[in-house]
């Protein structure tokens, strides 16, 4: 198996110095592709106690609050932002030189966003915005605000877009409520979206607005480029332990200052709030920092083969699990080893469906396929 691995696609041409990057992502994408469910599926068979109490952890906080599954789609904008450094730095200050770029990608990534949510079904209305959209807007302001501005630039942005999406939230009442009610059916985040939003609003979200929806893209745009900030760090030398150090510590201050904020501004995910940039973007330097330091400096780019195979393709098995029924090929190679496995049967077809993923993952690693946006 060979050390090193392409740039993952999905992230655009990077040195081969950040394959950490690559690893994070994919270990990002094993939990969106069913490590979540087979999480779930083992700790329920281990009993109660701390199992089921583990298990919480692999499902969204209902409302308020911070679960590890409320972690997985704020690492993947960071990460999107993590790339920006190392693929657009040559063209900062000259945007001429890859701004169709970036514009096709951006409407890349919407467009597949629309097909995710069945667009070629006619069954009119659907929902408009999702995770694919939100990728797609936030990787296109990020890299126009990477292009327009020096780092101190990016960083006044980030506390901008921070306070005033607080002020917005707090301060600014829906029509027919009262200013700062952060409640489902109160916010003006959701009442804009139930408004000027086109197409479907989901119940199975939180249903007074869409948990994607326009003005919590605010605190995700900050979420982004939080994590250019963190691609300047690990641009700006070689791999270090000091160099993981420092953005661990940069993530610890993060979670406290989300956390002391939290009591004016609670971590809701659905709405973004800038107390969940804060708490969600100090998990990701944490786990940035630790990536890092195991796979760009230790070396251990194979022991983490099996998330890299994931990150390089990211997009595409995000896509594929739409259209394709892993569950009966799994059961079909699967199916009689987990006959005989009595009640682990669901852990087995859980394992089998992520070992199918994988290995297509794989194949198309090998072959050099990537779906290049």
């Amino acid at each position: 198996m060979p050390r090193t691995v392409p740039a993952a696609p999905d992230a655009e041409a990077t040195p081969a110095r950040i394959l950490s990057l690559d690893a994070l992502r994919g270990f990002d994408m094993f939990w969106i592709i069913g490590g979540d469910a087979l999480a779930q599926r083992v700790l329920g068979r281990l009993g109660p106690g701390w199992p089921q109490r583990l298990a919480g952890q692999f499902e969204h906080a209902e409302w308020e609050g911070f679960h590890f599954e409320d972690l997985i789609f704020p690492l993947f904008l960071f990460l999107v932002g993590c790339v920006l450094p190392f693929s657009l730095a040559k063209y900062h200050g000259q945007p001429g030189g890859v701004g169709w770029r970036i514009v096709r990608r951006t409407a890349l990534l919407f467009f597949f966003g629309l097909l995710y949510n069945s667009l070629l079904s006619f069954k009119f209305p659907i929902r408009t915005l999702g995770v694919l959209q939100r990728i797609g807007i936030c990787y296109g302001l990020a890299a126009a605000v990477f292009l327009a501005t020096s780092r101190r630039g990016r960083i006044a942005a980030t506390v901008g877009l921070l306070v005033g999406w607080w002020a917005l939230l707090a301060l600014v009442p829906a029509p027919g409520s009262v200013a700062g009610p952060f409640s489902p059916e109160g916010n003006i985040s959701g009442w804009v979206d139930r408004t000027i939003l086109p197409g479907k609003i989901l119940e199975k979200y939180y249903g007074f607005g869409d948990n994607e929806g326009l003005l919590s893209t605010l605190g995700a745009l900050a979420t982004t480029l939080l994590g250019t900030l963190a691609g300047d760090w690990l641009r700006a030398g070689p791999p270090s332990y000091r160099r993981a150090g420092a953005l661990a510590a940069a993530g610890l201050a993060c979670i406290v200052v989300g956390y002391a904020w939290s009591p004016w501004l609670p971590i809701i995910k659905n709405l973004w709030t800038s107390s969940f940039v804060l708490v969600s973007g100090g998990w990701c330097l944490i786990l940035v920092a630790l990536f890092h330091a195991l796979v760009d400096v230790a070396g251990w780019q194979r022991a983490l083969f099996f998330f890299t195979a994931i990150g390089a393709n990211a997009i595409t098995i995000y896509l594929a699990q739409r259209v394709i029924d892993f569950g009966k090929i799994a059961d079909f190679f699967c199916g009689g080893l987990a006959g005989l496995a009595g009640d682990w049967k669901s852990v087995v077809l859980g394992a089998g469906v992520i070992g199918v993923k994988w290995l297509l993952l794989w194949f198309l690693w090998r072959q050099r396929v990537f779906l290049r946006v």
